[in-house]
């Protein structure tokens, strides 16, 4: 492996209907709670803290605060962050629940955003599940979705939430190692056809990715510009 890494996941509190085209129009959205996980050991869970110690109906300022401050001491100690579209969500709304804005944008940009960098090379958007089912992982929890999680929080179920989010960051590890392994990620279209684009390299950093040339998005109706995940960014 070319990085140390540290895979970092979260998820929000608040519904964001279905068929909803732009989730930043329901902002704030709250952090229910994360999950980061070092290679070679088992996830750490964050979430808001209730008086009866039980995970509480959100992540306080101060709580997300330190999951800033833990991702800043990692980096400190050689770690470099990875998510699958951190740049575009994650670090977004971390930014805005814990008010370090500045901290977080230097997070984001030094960081392996493997979706990011997957659409700097194609130009469009790819999910995780689709990925790591592509390598042949096991993905991502069968039954819930980003979607879901928030109704599944405040409805109580809260392990199932803890338990998909510790999915997705073994899930994030697992897929970036498999394709530094292969040099390349494969995954299926939906018309079926099976897919690849070759990453001999390995992965890049945000701020790398983003020197890449545009691809070429002619065929595409309305692609999308790399704005839409740097836009947030000071």
């Amino acid at each position: 492996m070319i990085y140390k890494f540290i895979a970092f996941d979260i998820e929000i509190e608040r519904s964001i209907p279905d068929g909803s085209g732009d989730w930043k129009s329901f902002r704030p959205l709250g952090i229910s709670c994360a999950a980061t996980m070092i290679q070679g050991e088992e996830p750490v869970l964050w979430f808001g803290k209730s008086q009866t110690a039980e995970p509480a109906d959100r992540m306080t300022k101060q709580e997300t605060a330190a999951l800033v401050d833990y991702l800043e001491t990692k980096v400190k100690d050689g770690f470099t962050v990875l998510t699958w579209n951190g740049l575009g969500f994650d670090f977004d709304i971390l930014a805005e629940e814990s008010g370090l804005l500045e901290n977080c944008a230097r997070l984001a940009y030094e960081h392996v955003d493997m979706m990011y960098h997957f659409f700097c090379v194609k130009g469009y958007a790819l999910g995780l599940d689709k990925a790591a089912q592509g390598m042949g992982l096991s993905g991502k929890t069968p039954g819930m979705n980003g979607r879901l999680a928030p109704i599944y929080w405040r409805e109580g179920k809260r392990k199932e939430v803890l338990d998909y989010v510790a999915q997705d960051v073994r899930t994030t590890l697992a897929l970036a190692e498999a394709v530094e392994r292969k040099k390349s990620l494969n995954w299926i279209s939906n018309s079926g056809r099976d897919q690849y684009v070759h990453f001999h390299n390995g992965w890049k950093i945000v701020e790398d990715a983003n020197a890449l040339p545009l691809p070429d998005t002619s065929w595409m109706r309305n692609p999308w510009s790399r704005s839409k995940f740097t836009g947030w960014l000071p």
